[in-house]
């Protein structure tokens, strides 16, 4: 264990809290203990003992030098064999044989009959849609088509703002007031044609794998309504994989774009770091947020990323973009098949606590790649245990800061769940931020020199189905590469013996995404994978 002792870490939080002018009860100091959040304090202690430091953090490593390392930017296009339900349907739209207006009134429909048991929309926009379908259709009548996702419904995390619509963040905190402009991620959805259809459900704040939330309840699963569907983009990916929309935006800071999407058995797509912009979105943690897309099929995600990439203004993170695109942005397509796959050996930093059917899952995944004629590599990655725990770590302290004064000025309208984990992040040392940014950097280089050897990691997504409703459950695979900003995508790949969706992952080095999106569309193409929803 860590040379500090829990006492000890008890001792600091309350210095710290009382230094940051948040005032709290003595039975809040034993809630949070019980939760066993300062434990996740003393875990951090062991990552500290065990990984070698760098003497540079991983914050003041120059900017050039990390941009120019990433593995390209090329965009995704579809083919003609290309096959998804956006395409699919959008090649009705745009041939006149099927009415955006009729679209819209079916997802509505669809909403109004399952959302009271589902709960999956904050709000739904009935007449704003409708008038956004009659504008669209007429556009196409006129010949102005404007692509595959004009006239498409696709819903929106609560957490981006929609102009004329209040972003609450799953919270009773920020309030009513209606956004007067759009987050860049929306607009450019509105911009391609888009219909968007309402805002959806979240933990409070983004701030749980679990779809629990004490202001708005939690969102039921469409598969097993006695079942969660995961956190925290839960709303959007419920809405997805019950046909209430086409796709939807999701953020992910520890996996909550691809926690879901394994739950509901469809796909998450988690983008490199810096590739799409999160300007307009109620943050949790800086360094680790990510804009996120679930879908009903890898093609559909990939088209999302395609409208909603590139740099922003608003956003320095999109700063990345420029330098990475500067010299690999016309690579060619490789054939899939000559991709080298790293497969988790010696238990891969916790395979061994994965759920018998997700590791069933995953091993029938890899024999399935084994025997496309993939070239498998075992990988030794003990380092993933650490990885956990430093992004538990940083996501703390970031998000304790994030919401300093909200905590000073309403910490009783926080849920309890959400309340005491933003607690537990001032339970952390002066030094430790910069401890956790030096340990950082070395993992980077780490899985830079691993994605030297091989193109795609392949792992679970999650370490069992989903778990009962509003149970919150384990992390493994997901929260390591939001560390790291890699790009990382779930689809679905089985199901429990009681017929519950299970996600495999496949995750690549910097700015690799073409790698991850190609791969998951020759698996979904082959019939391994293929949407459960």
């Amino acid at each position: 264990m860590g040379e500090i002792s829990l006492g000890a870490i008890m001792d600091r939080f309350r210095a710290n809290l009382a230094g940051a002018g948040i005032v709290l009860a003595e039975s809040e100091f034993e809630r949070v203990e019980a939760m066993g959040l300062l434990r996740q304090v003393h875990a951090f202690e062991d990552c500290v003992s065990l990984l070698p430091p760098l003497p540079v953090p991983d914050y003041l490593e120059s900017r050039g030098e990390r941009e120019a390392r990433p593995r390209g930017t090329r965009r995704w296009q579809p083919g003609p064999e290309t096959r998804s339900p956006i395409l699919d349907t959008s090649r009705l739209v745009g041939n006149r044989e099927l009415s955006p207006v009729d679209l819209a009134a079916r997802a509505i429909e669809r909403i109004g009959e399952r959302d009271p048991l589902i709960n999956a929309f904050q709000e739904l926009l009935v007449e704003e849609v409708i008038r956004a379908a009659r504008a669209a259709e007429a556009e196409i009548l006129a010949g102005r088509y404007l692509g595959p996702l004009h006239g498409i419904p696709v819903a929106v995390k609560d957490i981006f703002d929609l102009r004329g619509t209040a972003t609450r963040a799953g919270s009773a905190i920020l309030g009513g007031r209606p956004a007067e402009v759009d987050a860049t991620a929306v607009s450019r959805l509105r911009a391609a044609g888009a219909i968007l259809i309402g805002k959806t459900r979240m933990s409070e704040f983004a701030y749980s794998p679990g779809s629990n939330n004490d202001n708005f309840g939690p969102t039921r699963n469409p598969r097993a309504t006695d079942r969660d569907s995961g956190g925290s983009s839960s709303g959007s990916a419920a809405a997805v994989a019950d046909g209430m929309a086409f796709a939807a935006l999701g953020t992910d800071t520890g996996g909550s774009v691809r926690i879901p999407a394994s739950f509901c058995g469809i796909v998450g797509f988690k983008p490199s770091f810096g590739r799409a912009s999160l300007a307009g979105c109620a943050g949790l943690s800086w360094s680790l947020d990510h804009p996120g897309f679930l879908a009903r099929s890898a093609a559909d995600a990939a088209l999302l990323l395609g409208i909603c990439e590139g740099p922003d203004a608003l956003d320095p993170r999109t700063s990345r973009w420029s330098a990475a695109s500067s010299g690999e942005a016309g690579e060619a397509r490789r054939d899939p098949r000559g991709m080298r796959i790293g497969v988790l050996a010696g238990g891969g930093g916790g395979a061994s606590i994965v759920a018998p059917e997700a590791a069933a899952a995953w091993e029938a995944g890899i024999a399935w790649l084994g025997r496309s004629g993939f070239d498998l590599v075992e990988v030794e990655l003990p380092e993933l245990r650490a990885m956990r725990s430093l992004n538990t770590t940083i996501l703390a302290i970031e998000a304790a800061q994030w919401h300093h004064s909200l905590q000073r000025e309403s910490l009783g309208l926080y849920g309890d769940f959400t309340r005491l984990r933003l607690l537990a992040g001032w339970a952390y040392g002066p030094a430790d931020f910069v401890r956790a940014h030096i340990l950082r950097s070395g993992l980077r280089r780490r899985f830079e020199a691993l994605f030297e050897g091989i193109d795609v990691l392949v792992t679970p997504t999650m370490m069992e189905g989903p778990p009962p409703l509003a149970e919150v459950p384990r992390l493994s695979y997901t929260s390591p590469f939001n560390l790291l900003g890699l790009p990382a995508f779930s689809m679905p790949a089985g199901l429990t013996d009681g017929g519950l969706p299970l996600g495999l992952q496949i995750v690549s080095g910097s700015w690799g995404d073409h790698l991850v999106l190609d791969l998951a569309l020759l698996l979904e193409a082959e019939g391994f994978g293929a949407p459960t929803a």
